[in-house]
């Protein structure tokens, strides 16, 4: 599916506009203070620089070209191609005579065939990697709160019970004037807050509650109460000043969260990529052994035969007859080994799918129902780069992470300057022998006015000056892995382009292989039926040509299943896999996580329209609520074509027997807390 063609280097362009624009959305919450602007320009500017320099070389040729092959023509009748495509190849294979033994149970095979689509669908909605990755972000949401929390308001309270009897130098007023004996009570009780200024407001409310008890001293009144309303704010002006200090671990929080996004939609790719390239390892070993059960049967004819001859009376040399069963000896072991291959491989997917239909330790050997496909694919360096660079969550992690080292930077740049501490406290104060002392608080008799300032300075002030120094190295640090991740991404791309390139054209030449052996093999097997008398040199000519051809069908299969799988890992690769099989991704919170970790609908959901692997089994209905990995509905291919890059097409699969369900258009990502490069 290609668009309309823009301007050269529009495409990639716009994407880098995108992308810088998605590094402001990272510095969410931030304030307007120019350490922050000056942050957000700095990511700007290195974001644009390092992906402009690896596409430069491919916007020279933007267009997009079409893979091709042009296998040589062999030297065949064309009225044999027939009679060899039935002798070998894909559709020669009839997997329902295949002997799959018995399993470790002792009784025979239960194969169960599964889609790719399936296989792909119970690995996004159960695989134990996936769900662990799942519950990642809600953790992280739980942090960002536990952060926000400290600037929740704080409720107090104390209460003491006091009993004196002090003695202290006496004066010229009494003989009792030197005691002091009094019960109290002391209770305190208000609420205070940390700003996003730094600094702290609190409120509180006291009341003492005395009973004099000091012979011969008069105390009105007695008992006393005395209400002390207090107002206090503390504000640092310099070190600890500002939000950019205070918010800074939950800004930090806000960035672990989005972390966990992009580490999950890492898994997600990860594990799809390596379901489809699992399952087309399945389809090979099917194969193989279908290719290696008929190659034993070719040695078993041929062996019977040479033992009918020696029955009859015939000539026949015993290193002939002996030479037949080794070779069938070893055909056998083989066969063996592939039937192994084919549960072996069925395992790695069951393990892939945590399917509760196909646990890992049931012995129901799965069987693949789509077959691989062999068709053109046509790309555009330039927009695979740039969509690569867009998509791929690495590249989101890598901008968290530069985020995350500014803001400890600009920390750490605050905690060099001076301690300078501002005290502004208002007490209004009332008494009376019972609680009419707090209504006398606010007559404005007695009211107390405290403002304090504090000074601190570490004379050479060296832990501040080491710690803002290894915060800006730390920043360097995390500039030159983003520039790493791009160049990685670059080279992924661009290795993923050449193996879909190079397996393409592989396959018509190992096919080409193929159709020779069996010609070869079928031009022997005409020779025979005129031989009477087959000789040393002949039976052993014979078998290796059988030979010859099952290792002709089994790289052609190679072939094909790894040019399938390098299409997968293309996908891949521009971190568009997820979109290419109609994956949504919807990151729970952490009350959703609570509430339905055990809901198998909370993870996927598919249109009934399928995705681009047909043949499997009926798409489920998306659940009521909406959550969980979900299938948008299909879209126009132009409408997907205008809100995205577009990726290389894939080739339309071949369904094994039912009819070609339509591919849905991939949907917008919908991660809570938005996309990591976009806020």
């Amino acid at each position: 599916m290609n668009a309309p063609r823009r301007a050269p280097g529009t495409r990639s362009v716009l994407a880098l506009a995108g992308l810088a624009a998605g590094v402001a959305g990272v510095l969410t919450g931030c304030s307007s203070s120019p350490l922050a602007d000056h942050r957000e320009r700095d990511l700007r500017r290195t974001v644009v620089e390092s992906i402009r320099t690896e596409l430069d070389d491919a916007q020279l040729r933007p267009g997009s070209r079409e893979i091709s092959r042009q296998p040589e023509a062999l030297p065949i009748d064309p009225k044999f191609y027939p009679e060899l495509e039935a002798m070998a190849g894909p559709s020669s294979r009839d997997f329902g005579a295949v002997d799959y033994g018995p399993d470790l149970m002792g009784v025979e095979a239960r194969p169960v065939g599964i889609s790719l689509e399936r296989a792909i669908r119970s690995a996004v909605a159960n695989n134990l990697e996936v769900q662990f990755a799942r519950l990642a972000p809600a953790i992280s949401e739980a942090d960002v709160v536990a952060a926000e929390a400290a600037f929740d308001w704080t409720l107090f309270s104390n209460l003491n019970w006091n009993n004196l009897d002090q003695v202290s130098p006496s004066s010229s007023f009494g003989s009792n004037a030197g005691l002091n004996q009094r019960q109290s009570v002391q209770g305190q009780t208000g609420v205070r807050r940390q700003l996003e200024s730094g600094g702290q407001f609190a409120v509180q409310q006291e009341l003492i509650y005395t009973d004099f008890e000091t012979r011969g001293q008069t105390f009105t009144p007695d008992p006393a109460t005395q209400a002390t309303l207090s107002f206090q704010f503390d504000q640092p002006l310099l070190r600890g000043f500002g939000s950019d200090v205070a918010l800074a671990q939950v800004r930090v929080n806000r960035n672990v969260e989005r972390d966990a996004v992009a580490r999950l939609r890492v898994q997600l790719l990860q594990t799809v990529n390596q379901t489809e390239a699992t399952y087309w390892e399945l389809v090979r070993a099917q194969h193989d052994l279908a290719i290696l059960q008929k190659l034993l049967e070719r040695g078993l004819k041929t062996r019977d035969q040479l033992q009918t001859r020696l029955d009859a009376g015939l000539d026949v040399p015993p290193s002939q007859l002996a030479d037949a069963v080794a070779r069938v000896e070893r055909r056998k072991s083989d066969v063996r080994q592939a039937r192994d291959a084919v549960r072996d491989a069925g395992d790695r997917i069951k393990v892939l799918m945590n399917d509760p239909d196909f646990p890992v330790g049931s012995e129901v050997m799965l069987l693949p129902l789509d077959q691989g496909v062999d068709e053109p694919m046509a790309f555009s360096l330039v927009d695979a780069l740039t969509t690569a660079v867009t998509r791929r969550p690495e590249v989101d992690q890598a901008i968290v992470s530069m985020d995350n080292t500014s803001i400890r930077e600009t920390v750490a740049a605050n905690q060099r300057l001076p301690q300078l501490n501002l005290q502004v406290q208002t007490r209004f104060q009332g008494m009376d022998d019972a609680l009419g002392a707090v209504s006398s608080e606010f007559d404005g008799n007695f009211v107390d006015y405290v403002v304090g300032l504090a000074f601190e300075q570490a004379i050479g002030n060296r832990g501040p000056e080491a710690e803002y120094t290894r915060r800006r190295l730390e920043r360097e640090q995390a500039v030159i892995s983003y520039r790493n991740t791009v160049q990685q991404i670059v080279r992924d791309v661009k290795a993923s382009l050449r193996a879909v390139t190079s397996n393409y054209e592989i396959v018509a030449q190992r096919r080409q292989a193929r159709i020779a052996a069996a010609e070869s093999l079928r031009t022997l097997e005409v020779e025979n039926e005129k031989i009477r008398d087959r000789s040393s040199e002949r039976l052993e000519l014979e078998f290796n040509r059988q030979e010859a051809l099952a290792n002709a069908e089994r790289t052609e299969m190679q072939a094909i299943s790894e040019f399938n799988s390098s299409v997968a890992q293309l996908y891949a690769a521009m971190g568009t896999a997820l979109e290419r099989n109609n994956i949504t991704l919807v990151a729970p919170t952490a009350g959703e996580a609570l509430r339905r970790r055990h809901s198998a609908d909370w993870y996927a959901s598919w249109a009934g329209g399928g995705t681009e692997h047909p043949g499997g089994a009926p798409a489920a209905e998306p659940p009521a609520d909406g959550q969980g990995v979900e299938t948008p509905a299909a879209e126009s291919p132009e409408a997907a074509q205008d809100t995205q890059a577009p990726a290389p097409e894939a080739p339309a699969p071949e369904a094994p027997g039912d009819s070609e369900a339509p591919a849905g258009e991939p949907g917008p990502d919908d991660a809570r807390g938005g996309h990591p490069s976009g806020g």
